[in-house]
């Protein structure tokens, strides 16, 4: 059995979430406020939940982390991001932009997907994600072409810990594209870890790995201390 949270209960030690039936499920209730996300975050939890479902909260372990070292560009995509760079550099039809649009983005990851029906990423979380962005926590790497944005991803930064909450592409590796530029500017930065929470094919393709959440959680503690990041500005990806 779970906690339910109101407004002014903490969020129990992640060591009581679920082994399970859900396992990494902690809690339910209580709201999205930025307040409430940060200090979520802060302690390696994180919010997700269906349409019509209580907002639940998760900590799962083991913990899917991608080290910013490890992030792997395949020999097409490289040949991608070569050219929007040079795009890029000169004015053309690619352009890559960090927090030009960021519920954009968001709205964009929510939408309904080719192979099924849209994201977990309800107006309520929109609100509570583009409140964090307001105070300077939540940040999006965008993909423009001809003016249109074809590709994104976002997520939370506190001091030098980075989580990533979702991407969208509207053409062929944009997302891949604006991952890289994060990546990069993450790792000139001295971000050495993005958490992706949960465990896919997908991230693992892109050199993502799980842990175990103890380690996830010492790493978190010491990063969260550090001076926050900036300014945001895309970085060409090492690999271009």
């Amino acid at each position: 059995m779970i906690p339910w949270l109101d407004a002014h209960t903490p969020f129990p030690d992640v060591s009581e979430a679920l082994t399970i039936d859900a396992p990494g499920l902690l809690a339910a209730g209580a709201d999205l406020s930025p307040k409430r996300l940060l200090l979520a975050y802060q302690n390696g939890i994180f919010p997700w939940f269906s349409e019509g479902q209580p907002i639940l909260w998760w900590s799962t372990d083991p913990r899917m982390v991608l080290y910013t070292s490890d992030f792997k560009v395949s020999d097409s995509l490289r040949k991608t991001l070569r050219r929007v760079e040079r795009s890029r550099q000169e004015g053309g039809r690619w352009q890559v932009k960090f927090d030009n649009d960021f519920e954009a983005v968001m709205r964009a990851c929510a939408a309904p997907r080719r192979d099924g029906p849209g994201t977990w990423i309800s107006q309520d979380i929109i609100d509570g994600y583009t409140g964090l962005h307001a105070l300077g926590y939540a940040h999006s790497a965008e993909v423009w072409l001809d003016g249109e944005l074809v590709g994104g991803a976002y997520g939370v930064c506190i001091g030098r810990m980075f989580y990533g909450e979702s991407m969208f592409a509207r053409v062929s590796d944009a997302s891949k594209v604006a991952l890289a530029y994060l990546v990069a500017f993450l790792r000139k930065n001295g971000v050495r870890m993005v958490d992706c929470q949960q465990e896919t094919g997908h991230l693992a393709s892109l050199g993502a790995a799980p842990i175990p959440r103890s380690v996830f959680l010492q790493h978190l503690r010491a990063a969260i201390r550090e001076p926050s990041i900036g300014p945001w500005e895309p970085v060409a990806p090492l690999d271009a």
